[in-house]
């Protein structure tokens, strides 16, 4: 789709745009932040935003904005920038982004909008993620630009049940609030975010960010209700047919943690990523006995799996006060799924890599508790389904090593109660619902999205499913009404 650009607000003549420097992300120092829980990267200043946005090429055909799940229209936030417009800069991400201040922290620009970016073929591509976080946190604390320019639309009298408050969730809850319907957002955990709350480490984002994403919505009208497990507190069709829900979005996420199934995976000291995680990051377990949720204090701890929530986990391990905290994966570094920035601060902060390796058995004292792990060593062999080349077993490369806490952070799957209390939801062999392109499930009304359908998979591929929901469903509730008419 051709893009229409904004006016240019940009007055750096183009010449002198490609010498200007990729602008520095200011963060805490390394040897400081690894002994607390406070944000890593500090948000760039007013005026390296500006810098950065003068970056911008103007391309005829803004690539960066077929890069981004939720299309962005991302040249015009940035000549906002370029013109001062902070505040304007915001409210035009806010058409397609409900979550800009949370984006910007945690999405993988890199391999997505900033992928794409023309300025990348020479140069170093425009900072987009950081310059969407800088105008996301500048709007939050001069009034919350965004809500301003909120205009709440006539009522629709139908009623909108969301199930689950994560990425996909809030998605949905935004783009459906603006249509006019009554929405409403069920959670099962005591505070809202999903997987942003109980997953996202505080040190990469600040529950208070999330807390004012979800206080907007709230102030738009979406009503959140909390401690609500669906399929025990009331199923999907009580809440249709007792409740008088015209429509359900199911986002419920991938919150099922895996195992390696193998020996000592139950000792005490075994964690599973998302227990670990969710002590910490939702229950406040790193400020213990402050709050009353206790964590291991470990002294050699070993993090099983290469991907963002292994980095979040073994750079949590560290805070916590680990002598050893060390990444253990089964291949090398370059085959690592998690974000070069998130590799490049765990490095940056003490933490050991083991790659090619493998742990085979977890090892008991007499208390039952883990002291040490027994594995292997493996080289790379021809790539697999996912494209990587899978690792293989070296004979004779087994070794033991001492440890005193482990966390398995190889996946997750999804939660069997939509299974096991709403047959009429198809479900595949993985356990995830099945939903076409546009979310619609196998049972009239209901629709899914995000890590539920898909898989473990990144906040703003969430959101993207979200919003193609949200449009689906949206025409679902208008056809129901001339229909009844």
């Amino acid at each position: 789709m051709k893009h229409e650009r904004p006016q240019s607000f940009n007055t750096v003549p183009m010449k002198e745009r490609l010498t200007i420097p990729r602008q520095a992300m200011p963060e805490q120092d390394a040897t400081v932040r690894s002994t607390n829980f406070l944000e890593v990267n500090l948000g760039l200043t007013p005026e390296q935003a500006v810098i950065e946005a003068q970056r911008c090429i103007e391309c005829k055909n803004p690539t960066c904005m077929e890069g981004c799940p939720v299309s962005i229209k991302i040249p015009d936030f940035i000549q906002l920038i370029c013109n001062q417009d902070f505040i304007g800069a915001a409210q035009k991400i806010k058409e397609d982004n409900s979550l800009p201040a949370i984006c910007g922290r945690v999405c993988p620009q890199e391999t997505q909008c900033e992928e794409v970016c023309v300025m990348g073929r020479r140069f170093e591509p425009v900072a987009i993620g950081r310059l969407e976080r800088f105008v996301a946190d500048y709007a939050m604390q001069h009034g919350n630009g965004s809500l301003e320019s909120f205009e709440k639309p006539a009522s629709t009298g139908q009623k909108v049940a969301i199930v689950g408050s994560g990425p996909a969730g809030l998605a949905v809850a935004s783009d459906l609030i603006k249509e006019g319907h009554e929405v409403t957002v069920f959670e099962a955990l005591h505070e809202f975010g999903g997987v942003l709350v109980y997953g996202i480490p505080e040190f990469r984002l600040p529950k208070e960010i999330l807390r004012q994403e979800v206080a907007t919505l709230e102030a738009k009208g979406v009503k959140f209700v909390k401690n609500f497990i669906v399929g025990r507190t009331m199923t999907i069709q009580e809440l249709m047919a007792e409740e008088g829900f015209d429509a359900v979005f199911l986002g419920l996420g991938a919150g099922l943690p895996r195992f390696m199934n193998i020996p000592g995976e139950n000792l005490n000291g075994v964690y599973s990523a998302n227990e670990f995680l969710t002590r910490s990051n939702l229950m406040r377990g790193y400020d213990f006995p402050e709050w009353d949720t206790p964590l291991y204090r470990a002294k050699h701890a070993i993090i099983v799996g290469g991907g963002n929530t292994a980095m979040d986990a073994v750079r949590t391990a560290k805070r916590l006060g680990a002598d050893e905290a060390t990444i253990v994966y089964r291949r090398s570094e370059e085959e690592m799924p998690a974000r070069n920035e998130e590799i490049h601060h765990a490095k940056e902060e003490g933490v050991k890599f083991m790659n090619l390796v493998n742990p085979i058995e977890f090892i008991s004292n007499e208390q039952g508790s883990v002291v040490a792990a027994k594995c292997l060593r493996m080289e790379l062999g021809e790539p697999d389904d996912s494209g990587r080349r899978r690792p293989i077993p070296m004979e004779g490369s087994e070794f033991i090593m001492d440890v005193d806490m482990v966390v398995i952070a190889v996946g997750n799957g999804s939660n069997p109660l939509i299974a096991q209390t709403t047959p009429e939801i198809q479900t595949n062999k993985w356990g995830n619902i099945v939903a076409d392109e546009d979310g619609r499930t196998s049972m009239e009304g209901v629709f899914a999205g995000g890590d539920i359908v898909s898989g473990g998979a990144t906040v703003i591929l969430a959101m993207g499913a979200g919003r193609k929901s949200a449009i689906a469903m949206n025409e679902y509730l208008k056809t129901k009404v001339r229909n009844s008419a």
